[in-house]
C-alpha cells in the first residue's frame, strides 16, 4: 500500500511538471524525485523548495502537495487556488486543502538573452472603454456607472480601492488604484463554458480592442486620465470563491491589468484607451 501511495505521489508530481512545461506527461520521468531532478537539471531547470507552503503567496504557478492524499497539484494566484491536478481527488471533508510541501520550478542559469528590437518606438493601438464599475466595500456589489472621477494616487471616486479598503489594498504597494480587463478575455471564458458577467470580473474598466499586456510598464491614457500599467491583475482563489469554478483556470494571464492613476480627470463609457509615447 505504501508503494502505491509513493507511486501516486511521484506520478502526480511528474504530471504537474509536465503541465507547467507544456510537454506530454510521458516525457517526464515519474519514478521519483531524484530522477525528476536529474531530468530537469539537463534542461537547466530545478525544483526550488518553499519553506512555508501554508503561507506562500506568489501570483504565478507553483507545485503543492496535499497533506491528506500526498498528491501534487499546480497552484496559482494570491491567494492560491488549484489550477491543475493530474488526478482529481474526491474529497469527503469540505475543509480547505492543507499543503505540506511546495516547489517553484526555476531555471538554474538566470541570465536572459536580450529581447530583439526595442519597444521604445512602438505603441499599441487604441481601445475603448465598454464598462465602468465601482464597489464601495471589499467584496461588495460592483455598480455599473456611465462615468467616473479618477483621483491621482487613489483610484475612482466611490470605489473601495480609492480609499484603501479593497481586499488587496496595500498602502506600501503600487497598482491598486485601477483595474482593467479585456472584454475579449471574458468572451473567450464564456466560449470555454464559464459564463462570467462583466460585473463579476470585479475590474473597474472593461475595455475592448487593446491588449492590456502591452501596457505593462507604460504610461497610457483613459479618457482624460493618465495612468501607468504596473502588472497583470491575475485571477485567484478569492475571485473564484466570489463567482464560480473555472474562473481561475480560464483567466490565467487574461485577468487584466493593475494600474496607477497619475492624474485627476474623468473617464466615460466610450472613451479611448491608448498608450502614451
Amino acid at each position: 500500500m505504501a508503494s502505491t501511495a509513493g507511486e501516486s505521489e511521484a506520478s502526480s508530481l511528474a504530471g504537474c511538471v509536465a503541465y507547467v512545461l507544456g510537454v506530454a506527461p510521458s516525457d517526464v520521468p515519474g519514478d521519483g524525485e531524484t530522477g525528476l531532478r536529474q531530468w530537469l537539471a539537463r534542461r537547466n531547470l530545478g525544483l526550488v523548495p518553499i519553506e512555508s507552503p501554508e503561507n506562500f503567496a506568489w501570483p504565478g504557478r507553483f507545485l503543492g502537495r496535499r497533506r491528506d492524499s500526498r498528491t501534487w497539484v499546480v497552484l496559482f494566484g494570491v491567494p492560491p487556488g488549484v489550477l491543475f491536478e493530474p488526478a482529481p481527488v474526491t474529497k469527503q471533508d469540505p475543509a480547505p486543502d492543507v499543503f505540506d510541501a511546495a516547489f517553484v520550478l526555476a531555471t538554474h542559469d538566470l541570465r536572459r538573452r536580450p529581447e530583439e528590437g526595442s519597444r521604445g518606438a512602438w505603441l499599441p493601438g487604441a481601445g475603448v472603454v465598454e464598462r465602468i464599475a465601482v464597489a464601495a466595500e471589499a467584496e461588495g456589489l460592483m455598480i455599473a456607472v456611465s462615468s467616473a472621477e479618477a483621483l491621482a494616487g487613489q483610484g475612482l471616486r466611490g470605489d473601495r480601492y480609492a480609499r484603501g479598503a479593497g481586499t488587496f489594498s496595500d498602502s506600501r504597494g503600487r497598482g491598486y488604484a485601477l483595474t482593467l480587463v479585456e472584454a475579449e478575455a471574458l468572451e473567450e471564458l464564456a466560449a470555454g463554458g464559464v459564463d462570467l458577467a462583466p460585473a463579476e470580473a470585479r475590474r473597474n474598466l472593461v475595455v475592448r480592442g487593446i491588449a492590456l499586456d502591452d501596457l505593462i510598464g507604460r504610461r497610457f491614457r483613459v479618457g482624460e486620465v493618465e495612468c501607468f500599467g504596473q502588472r497583470r491583475c491575475e485571477p485567484c482563489a478569492h475571485l473564484e470563491r466570489l463567482t464560480r469554478p473555472g474562473v481561475l483556470r480560464g483567466l490565467v494571464h487574461r485577468g487584466g491589468l493593475r494600474a496607477d492613476v497619475l492624474s485627476d480627470g474623468g473617464i466615460r463609457v466610450g472613451d479611448n484607451v491608448e498608450a502614451l509615447p
